[in-house]
């Protein structure tokens, strides 16, 4: 008797590396990828370098196109949503293009259908000229809006047949806009600052909390806002939006209070959440992210049912928790295990520390672990954080820089939970050596003492990450 196939839902980072690794380790496994849109094995964190134009094209963001799927040996389909699954019966409910159901039975099943972008409590974000940035159609939506009138195409944009044409077209055709705003000062609101201001646009982006990148601490917001400053970008901090406004189009934006400005566009990025409506009613449970709930082999409660990348939870270095910290690598490693573990070597998804670098015009920001105090007192600690500012290079040496870098250890035990860093001379990397030292549970102490290389071009005898570690571990024996 055939076995039925491995299906997976989701034909982006985790879904991908999943049926890649799978087919690659049992070439005789039957295994079916259902994508409901055109896009798959796309670069999400790359829009916003497509959007400013540093990348020409949208397929320069594939890593695998349809054909190179296929020559994998995976029966790849795209436009086809999987709207159910039963897990008693190991089959899922598919909607093809015509809305046609039909039914395809499983051995093992991977639900990695990611998230979608928020936009509430924000009103208005119907209005045309009011976008997110969660895809390649919405990257392409945002450029041909910016380009000249009329000049762009789904072809000059590189769509080669994915994108949605319609979209672009209606876009295109429009003035470029001369105002921007931008709501929220996360990673995608940073990012899409310099993206549009590289276009020439009045841009205001509007936080509700008192600083930008809030996950990165207030050392690296205060650096990234003044650099936003300095590049002409206007921040309102402290300032929640109520409404984007118009006839049709967007034409103002309303805070709460009497704020309000003009405007010919807007992106909204408030977060995202994860894509779990799929499995809401199934025996699937949730974690208490809202995100699905698995173990360490991204088995999820149901049998033979998996979760990885974007929908699904992963357990901190830190903690020793499930927590829900959706990013590239923990989608793309997650997935490539679970392929392994189905074809019949199990592998563990790993741990995750939330290590994160954003690039804010020239300034390198990068954060991993814990660093704010009140998380980690939840989590059982005793946090004592401390910040340094220090050169990249020997200081006599061309091209050094001030580097901000931010630890946090627990006082008790000394072990360090996490750190932050910005600066403009190759800061974001140095963070890799801060979330090493997280996933081997180290000391402050050993961090202080590790043999880090030296060089003048590259750095100074002591690595800025080797002085925040001494300075911290001083404050530990205070």
């Amino acid at each position: 008797m055939t076995a039925e196939p491995f299906v997976v839902v989701g034909g982006d980072a985790a879904g991908l590396s999943a049926a890649s690794k799978c087919k690659r380790e049992d070439p005789d496994r039957e295994v079916v990828v259902f994508e409901k849109g055109r896009w798959v094995s796309y670069a999400h964190c790359g829009t916003p370098y497509f959007v400013k134009g540093e990348v020409e094209r949208l397929t320069d963001l594939l890593t695998l196109s349809p054909d190179d799927i296929e020559e994998r040996g995976i029966d790849l389909r795209r436009e086809r949503e999987v709207v159910a699954v039963d897990t008693d019966a190991r089959s899922v409910t598919v909607r093809t293009p015509a809305g046609e159901r039909r039914e395809q039975s499983y051995s093992d099943l991977l639900v990695a259908t990611g998230a979608h972008a928020l936009t509430a409590p924000v009103d208005g974000t119907d209005l045309d000229g009011v976008f997110s940035l969660h895809g390649l159609d919405d990257a392409a939506a945002i450029r041909a809006a910016l380009e000249p009138e009329g000049e762009a195409t789904p072809e000059s944009l590189g769509g080669d047949g994915y994108v949605d044409r319609e979209r672009v077209e209606r876009y295109a055709a429009w003035a470029p806009p001369e105002t921007v705003a931008i709501v929220g000062g996360g990673y995608v609101g940073v990012e899409m600052a310099e993206a549009f201001t590289a276009h020439g646009l009045d841009v205001h982006v509007f936080q509700r909390g008192d600083h930008v990148l809030g996950p990165f601490g207030e050392a690296v917001a205060e650096r990234v806002e003044t650099e936003l400053r300095e590049q002409g970008v206007t921040l309102h901090l402290d300032t929640e939006v109520d409404r984007l406004a118009g006839e049709g189009r967007v034409e103002r934006l309303e805070c709460t209070g009497d704020t309000a400005i003009d405007v010919d566009m807007a992106l909204v990025g408030v977060g995202i959440r994860p894509n779990v409506s799929l499995v809401a009613d199934t025996a699937v449970d949730l974690g208490e992210s809202g995100a699905v709930a698995v173990d360490d082999y991204g088995r999820t409660s149901a049998e033979d049912v998996y979760a990885a990348g974007d929908c699904a939870e992963a357990r901190h270095t830190v903690t020793g928790e499930f927590d829900w910290v959706p990013l590239g690598l923990t989608a793309n490693r997650a997935g490539r295990a679970i392929g392994q573990t189905v074809a019949g070597d199990p592998k563990p998804t790993g741990d995750i520390a939330g290590t994160a670098v954003v690039k804010a015009f020239e300034q390198e920001c990068g954060r991993v672990g814990i660093v704010d105090h009140e998380r980690t007192r939840e989590a059982g600690f005793d946090p004592v954080s401390e910040t340094i500012t220090t050169a990249s290079r020997s200081g006599y040496y061309p091209g050094a820089a001030e580097t901000v870098v931010s630890l946090t250890a627990d006082r008790e035990t000394g072990r360090l939970l996490g750190g932050t860093i910005v600066g403009t001379d190759r800061a974001a990397v140095r963070i890799d050596t801060v979330a090493t030292a997280l996933e081997g549970d180290m000391t402050v102490g050993e961090v202080e003492n590790l043999d880090l290389g030296y060089a003048p071009p590259f750095s100074p005898v002591w690595d800025p990450v080797l002085t925040a570690a001494k300075v911290l571990n001083g404050s530990l024996d205070e």
